[in-house]
């Protein structure tokens, strides 16, 4: 990555991020587009916001946020990790979560849980019974 006005300990720990979720600068597609919104006519004549698109992951974000292009480049990198990281943990979660339900489903029931649950179902048994027309003899 250039050299971007941000401050070197920011850069540093946004490597870090970066290596730590495995986001190679070789992986990255980048352009650059004219900007909108607000700004002026700085804003929408220069291609100051930057497109990034993570090839592993198909992720694809867009930075304009700032008038700096070079700006907008460190905040869409640290976007992108951001979206990685949310990928992750939803991820995560969702395993935790169907290790959850399966565990429940395998758990064996008390003799007193059991015995409810049959009353039950005999009394449901009688209910239905009831809803029965009755047979004629002939």
């Amino acid at each position: 990555m250039k050299t971007a006005p941000v401050s070197p300990p920011k850069l540093r720990e946004l490597t870090a991020r970066m290596a730590r979720l495995g986001v190679r600068e070789e992986d990255l597609e980048e352009r650059f587009v004219l900007g909108s919104g607000r700004g002026g006519q700085k804003v929408n004549k220069t291609a100051s916001c930057v497109m990034l698109r993570h090839g592993p992951s198909g992720i694809e974000v867009r930075c304009g946020a700032e008038r700096s292009q070079a700006l907008n480049r460190f905040l869409a990198r640290r976007r992108l990790c951001e979206r990685l990281e949310a990928r992750i943990a939803g991820a995560r979660d969702a395993r935790a979560a169907e290790a959850a339900r399966e565990r429940r489903r395998k758990a064996r029931r008390s003799r007193r849980q059991k015995a409810r649950m049959v009353a039950e179902k005999r009394l449901h048994g009688r209910k239905k019974e009831a809803r029965r027309t009755p047979e004629i003899e002939p």
